[in-house]
């Protein structure tokens, strides 16, 4: 009877042993590798709404053209942002209001996710050429975005970027890999 005793409680020591690992594996994964972020506002639309919940890469990254990336909150801007990566250090940005295109090194950007064309220059001065550690943002939704455009956002830093978004994960009817 001790015995048998004995090992039921030896067995429940062994799950909770494995409960712990996995609840410190999780820990760690979350707060090392990946992070969610929820999107708060409407300025990535037709591509993320706001309440999305995001996947987000935090590690081993390095920005690139095109990707959809969160900002730190800590920048001047004052909130998190999530927005698409434009240009990099060393392209140079310009915008055609009239015609509502962005050009990077003199080249038209192919963009079937934004909601329309760029009709907003913003306030900052273009062409304009990003320094070597700064990225140019834009929202998808170009009408109704605050971003690198303007002056209250500008070019971030790198260091600023928390990571590239991975996956919409909420709501669940809308489950997608983010491009």
């Amino acid at each position: 009877m001790e015995e048998k005793r004995f090992k039921k409680n030896l067995d429940l020591l062994d799950w909770y042993d494995a409960l712990v690992f996995a609840l410190a594996a999780l820990v760690l994964i979350f707060t090392f590798c990946v992070r969610i972020v929820v999107v708060d506002g409407h300025s990535m639309e037709p591509t993320l709404s706001s309440g999305d919940r995001l996947l987000v890469q935090s590690t081993l990254y390095t920005p690139q053209q095109g990707d959809v990336v969160v900002v730190d909150g800590y920048i001047n801007y004052g909130k998190p942002l999530v927005k698409r990566v434009i240009a990099t250090g060393g392209d140079t940005v310009d915008i055609d209001p009239e015609q509502g295109i962005v050009y990077v090194n003199g080249q038209a950007l192919d963009e079937p996710y934004i909601a329309e064309p760029t009709y907003t220059q913003g306030n900052m001065t273009f062409p304009l050429t990003v320094p070597e550690g700064q990225l140019f943002l834009m929202g998808d939704n170009r009408q109704h975005s605050t971003d690198s455009r303007f002056t209250s956002v500008g070019l971030i830093d790198e260091r600023d970027i928390l990571g590239k978004v991975l996956w919409r994960i909420f709501p669940l009817n809308s489950l997608e890999r983010i491009k």
